[in-house]
């Protein structure tokens, strides 16, 4: 591998905006904004969803077809 071509891997605390929940990973993201846990200096990414508020995971997904795009399907595969 070339030398110094990768970018810095390092902490960071992601926060989900919806829901307030926080977890710790690693990631090349940086941002301005920093947070210090257990001492050491971790970049706060915040996040507008993520898998603990995203209607797919937590079950409240919703199917909104306001043109009928469903039932025209619906009737034109229909068996029988």
């Amino acid at each position: 591998m070339k030398p110094d071509i990768h970018p810095k891997y390092r902490p960071v605390l992601f926060v989900d905006a919806s829901t307030g929940k926080e977890w710790v990973s690693r990631s090349t993201t940086s941002t301005p904004q920093k947070r210090t846990i257990d001492g050491v200096e971790h970049s706060v990414v915040t996040l507008e969803i993520s898998s603990d508020s995203h209607p797919f995971f937590t079950g409240r997904q919703r199917l909104l077809d306001t043109e009928g795009r469903i039932d025209r399907f619906r009737r034109k595969w229909a068996k029988g």
